[in-house]
């Protein structure tokens, strides 16, 4: 099955091109309220799964084209984020350690949301295209060969990161800012997807594609993510993990920007980027600024708008300070 949220949080399933709101059906789960309705169904899931089917199956839906969706998993209870957990197409000759970080659930927005980038002094805005699983049991210290029967299901999830602040305290700064999390645009059961671990990733700029790579790059596999986390804190039902990303393809994110992050067999979330300062970058990979052009430092750096550095940096921050004047 394949769960969203839509229009004012109403829980729905995909049918074809309808989406079936399940919502009253499924009334008797303990919530606060509707977004807190999908932790209790995947929590229940054993006991619901059936009648759900049935009832879905019973009714057409509504037209997907005339809903709003939400993030299907609007309010997790914990959001972990692997990092460095790919080996970047060859480029890396180890896996990294094994390491996570935290990241703040009030950040997540959903498919036709925005991204704000806002007024720090950071030296790139970027975006990191994942995948992410969701837990569908309690997991507490659970081996790698159980692992994945703690799964419930996979969604797409981009963790967006304000680079180049402060080095102390970087992850809790660079990630965990207001609306940093688009997750969707559903959240598909485990059944549906065939292996997890060969879904190819595509995250697209204004229609460029900019990040092409497959989960068989994971330097951890899902079921060792799994089991370290699960053996540093408790893995509650609706959980997220978000999976890591190959950081050859990362680009930055500016005002106006239209992002798209397919997943196969779960779908593309999109979404826009806003940036009140207008700060710009020039539009080129990781890959590019380092591999193809030897450049120095680990991104281009910005070109324009407040904390620019340089000479055209000055100039349009000289702009910038006659435009607020006015």
């Amino acid at each position: 099955m394949r769960f969203v949220y839509f229009n004012d949080f109403r829980l729905g399933v995909l049918k074809r091109e309808s989406v079936v709101d399940v919502t009253e059906h499924l009334s008797d789960i303990p919530a606060r309220d509707s977004r807190d309705l999908i932790n209790g169904l995947i929590e229940n899931y054993d006991r619901y799964k059936a009648s759900l089917e049935e009832f879905v199956a019973a009714n057409d839906g509504i037209s997907s084209n005339e809903v709003q969706l939400r993030s299907p998993c609007p309010r997790p209870n914990n959001i972990d984020c692997m990092a460095v957990n790919y080996m970047e197409d060859g480029t890396r000759s180890e896996p990294a350690p094994i390491n996570a970080f935290h990241k703040a659930t009030n950040t997540v927005i959903g498919d036709g949301d925005t991204m704000e980038l806002t007024d720090i002094p950071a030296s790139i805005f970027e975006g990191e295209a994942e995948l992410a699983l969701v837990i569908g049991k309690r997991a507490e210290n659970v081996s790698e060969e159980r692992a994945m029967d703690y799964v419930f299901g996979y969604t797409n999830i981009i963790d967006g990161s304000a680079r180049g602040l402060i080095a102390s305290n970087f992850f809790f700064q660079m990630k965990s800012r207001a609306t940093y999390t688009p997750i969707g645009p559903c959240l598909v059961t485990k059944d549906e997807i065939d292996d997890p671990q060969n879904l190819q990733i595509v995250l697209r700029n204004n229609g460029v594609v900019m990040q092409n790579f497959n989960t068989d790059d994971m330097a951890h596999k899902i079921p060792k993510c799994i089991s370290w986390l699960s053996s540093i804190h408790t893995l509650e039902p609706g959980d997220i993990i978000a999976t890591g990303t190959n950081h050859r393809g990362l680009n930055p994110f500016m005002d106006g920007d239209k992002i798209e992050l397919e997943i196969e067999q779960i779908g593309t979330l999109n979404f826009n980027v806003r940036d009140p300062l207008k700060r710009t970058w020039e539009r080129v990979t990781r890959k590019t600024h380092i591999e193809e052009r030897g450049l120095e430092g680990a991104h281009t750096p910005q070109l324009t708008g407040k904390y620019a550095k340089g000479e055209t940096a000055k100039a349009s921050n000289e702009k910038d300070r006659k435009l607020t004047s006015i």
